[in-house]
């Protein structure tokens, strides 16, 4: 399997979250023309409690977030909008891992309640959205964001789900 999940908070078990993160995951990397078997992700699905301490700790902001991620390499692009680095392969392993993500059921719930979609449409879209992050992608930079929110909403058109930017 791709992703490697640890349900930490048992309401994510009512929604399949590991059935769909491996799907999403999946998605990602296909569109990207990546192989997922060569490849693992850790997913930790928590609550808002143990993401707030995480985001504090990693981020200094004492406050939950919907999700976070931790890249194993450093894979970003120098030129604003450009593509980042492809993974490098482990030497020592049939896997690379390209790092951590933790998902916050709490705020999703929120996010998803107040913008008016599917509970697991806004999943699928953070759980791309942080494997983007994982091999590089980023929203800082206006043109970055831009192409970071082009594959997601691409993506997720794959999957039969609509563009989340759109209002």
């Amino acid at each position: 399997m791709l992703t490697d999940t640890i349900l930490e908070d048992p309401r994510w078990e009512e929604h399949g979250l590991v059935d769909a993160a491996e799907y999403a995951a999946t998605a990602a990397l296909v569109y990207l023309k990546m192989q997922p078997g060569d490849f693992t992700i850790s997913l930790l699905a928590c609550d808002d409690a143990r993401i707030a301490v995480l985001n504090a700790d990693f981020r200094d902001k004492l406050q939950p977030t919907n999700v976070l991620s931790w890249p194993s390499q450093e894979l970003a692009a120098d030129e604003e909008g450009a593509r980042p680095d492809p993974p490098e392969p482990d030497r020592f392993e049939d896997q690379t891992e390209l790092g951590d993500i933790a998902i916050a059921y709490d705020t999703c719930q929120r996010e998803a309640e107040a913008a008016g979609k599917p509970f697991d449409h806004h999943v699928t879209h953070l759980v791309i959205h942080g494997v983007l992050h994982l091999l590089g992608y980023d929203h800082i930079r206006d043109k970055d964001a831009t192409l970071m929110e082009g594959i997601e909403t691409a993506v997720l058109g794959k999957l039969g789900i609509p563009d989340p930017y759109k209002d």
